[in-house]
């Protein structure tokens, strides 16, 4: 089973270290693989390709990321800092770094036992076979399916849902991408509160700080989290959050599988411009595998 860890800015399991490229491995777990990527302008990414039981999706944090999705990579988009994109299997893809300077972002693939793309990126940096079958392949005859099954959210697009004076921005729901994971943009503001501590049966939890710094309890102790931190908290974990700063605190909250985005929906309709009601963000959070830690 899997253990509660925070990655530092710059922390994971590093596979490449060079000044073209950076790749680190964040979360590796049978839910989803989590990588963090920095490549400098000009730096290609993988030849087009497909995958077929898995969905693979990117986060762009800093710079510019291009893609090129569907038959012949029919359709090219740049995506500038906060655009999400989402590639369903069977339809191809591959993505680069077109400058002017470095390009980084998150690339998650979910279910990560299925991708096996973390055992891919250690067999490369080891210079050896992968052990495992990594499911991906070359472009099909026909094509694959075509770019409009990708979902692509921009900067600030998505639902947005308000809990009080904090936010929430819906990048990825249940209906994506097969409902394999959520991923929402939260902004705390100073001195939120979070969610009283609890723990999750089977949902995989998540944080990766964007902007100002993140309070963490992860079972009895509590950390730090500052930008670019990442916190993975696997089912079972006692956890919560809270922005004990001056200051707003920008976070995505990965979680998988999806579902329990629809509490923060239904709490904010509930609340309705009033601040949460810890007690009825509980209740309402109970309905999606949140229990309360005792």
């Amino acid at each position: 089973m899997a253990e509660p860890v925070i990655h530092e800015s710059g922390g994971g399991e590093v596979i490449d270290d060079r000044d073209v490229r950076r790749i680190a491995i964040l979360a590796d777990i049978h839910e989803l693989v989590v990588t963090e990527s920095r490549y400098a302008a000009g730096v290609p990414g993988p030849e087009p390709h497909v995958h077929h039981g898995h969905v693979d999706a990117f986060y762009v944090l800093e710079g510019t990321l291009a893609f090129g999705i569907g038959p012949q990579i029919s359709t090219e988009l740049l995506a500038a800092p906060g655009t999400f994109a989402l590639v369903p299997p069977e339809v191809v893809h591959t993505f680069w770094s077109p400058g002017p300077g470095d390009a980084r972002f998150l690339n998650i693939h979910a279910p990560g036992s299925v991708a096996n793309f973390a055992a891919l990126l250690r067999a490369s940096r080891d210079g050896r076979e992968p052990t495992a079958d990594f499911d991906t392949d070359d472009p099909p005859a026909d094509g694959g399916l075509p770019a409009s099954n990708a979902i692509v959210r921009g900067p600030g697009e998505g639902d947005m849902a308000t809990l009080g004076p904090s936010t929430v921005l819906f990048k990825a729901e249940g209906g994506d991408g097969g409902g394999r994971f959520s991923l929402t943009e939260t902004t705390l503001a100073p001195g939120a509160q979070g969610p009283v501590p609890h723990r999750h049966a089977a949902l995989v939890d998540s944080f990766y700080v964007l902007e100002g710094t993140l309070a963490v309890r992860l079972g009895d102790e509590t950390r730090e989290a500052p930008a670019g931190s990442f916190a993975l908290v696997p089912p079972g974990a006692v956890h919560t959050f809270s922005n004990p700063g001056d200051e707003p605190a920008r976070m995505l909250n990965l979680m998988a599988p999806a579902g329990f985005e629809r509490s923060l929906k239904e709490a904010a309709r509930l609340a309705g411009e009033g601040p949460p009601d810890p007690t009825l963000m509980a209740e309402v959070a109970s309905r999606y595998d949140f229990h309360p830690a005792e």
